[in-house]
């Protein structure tokens, strides 16, 4: 494990490696508002033992990369999907598997369409199609829609922002399965004592996308395997079988019960079919996890 903070045509990015780097590189991409600790570190090792090299990193205004004035982030979307086309560059690495959760999988679908000669493959988990499908999407569930209504968070007050983020994995674990809630207060502690300035996440929730993608789904060329969790209540699995149909040859792997992101009961599930999807891309085909939707 090495953490490196790099210099991306002037943006400071902390990055962080596991494992070999004479092995298949991984690039794991983290949604927006959410630093490189929420994928967590057992996570990472367990890729890092099936034979990979894992490079995960903190977005802008996360973690130990660059912030900016509150409300004022002065860069768009679309340069989250140079940061992590950045990443590769300062690790010296020309094209990586990307997998990404979240906004994070949004950001794997535009790096594989802006830079098709840098994506291997992709995982994309729990996210929604990043450019615009004709179909109707599920909207998020009430339970959902009623928290981002009525939470309330004082962001000068770390203990404040630790029991609203706490609150908040509580929602989006989807209410099927038990809540491990000294595991998520306990990374969300570390997440918010490691940041630089945590308050300034909240500059995600203002970035413009930077001119949306005119390029259809269609047109991603790389092996991709679509996971989803059946109880996501920000992105219904509506969202994850569309990403499925859209993208050619993808596939789906259903989580059960799961809900939105990685929960710790999926790491083995979760690692075992990027293995196997990125060991097969890297042999030209695509993973046989998951059921052609």
């Amino acid at each position: 494990m090495s953490e490196r903070v790099i210099d991306a045509g002037g943006v400071r990015l902390c990055t962080e490696s596991f494992g070999d780097r004479s092995q298949p590189p991984v690039l794991l991409v983290m949604g927006t508002g959410a630093s490189m600790l929420w994928w967590e570190e057992g996570f990472c090792r367990m890729l890092a033992e099936g034979g990979r090299f894992v490079i995960r990193y903190d977005h802008r205004d996360t973690g130990r990369s660059v912030t900016y004035e509150a409300g004022r982030p002065g860069y768009t979307g679309a340069d989250l999907v140079e940061d992590a086309v950045a990443v590769l560059d300062a690790h010296g690495i020309p094209a990586a598997h990307v997998v990404g959760v979240s906004a994070g999988g949004a950001l794997a679908q535009l790096a594989a369409l802006r830079h098709p000669g840098r994506v291997l493959s992709l995982v994309l988990v729990s996210t929604s199609p990043a450019v615009p499908v004709d179909r109707e999407l599920p909207p998020p569930t009430a339970e959902f829609m009623d928290f981002m209504a009525s939470a309330r968070v004082d962001w000068s007050q770390s203990a404040s922002v630790i029991d609203h983020l706490v609150d908040y994995l509580r929602v989006l674990a989807g209410g099927r399965r038990p809540f491990d809630e000294a595991a998520a207060r306990d990374l969300v502690r570390r997440d918010v004592a490691r940041a630089d300035d945590f308050a300034a996440v909240r500059n995600h929730d203002a970035l413009a996308d930077g001119g949306p993608s005119r390029t259809p789904l269609s047109a991603i060329a790389v092996p991709t395997l679509v996971i989803h969790g059946t109880a996501d209540p920000m992105f219904p699995l509506g969202h994850g079988e569309a990403l499925a149909e859209e993208i050619p040859a993808a596939r789906l792997l259903p989580l059960h019960g799961a809900g939105h992101g990685v929960d710790r009961a999926d790491w083995t599930t979760v690692a075992e079919a990027v293995l196997a999807h990125t060991a097969a891309a890297g042999r030209g085909g695509n993973a046989g996890a998951g059921t052609r939707r």
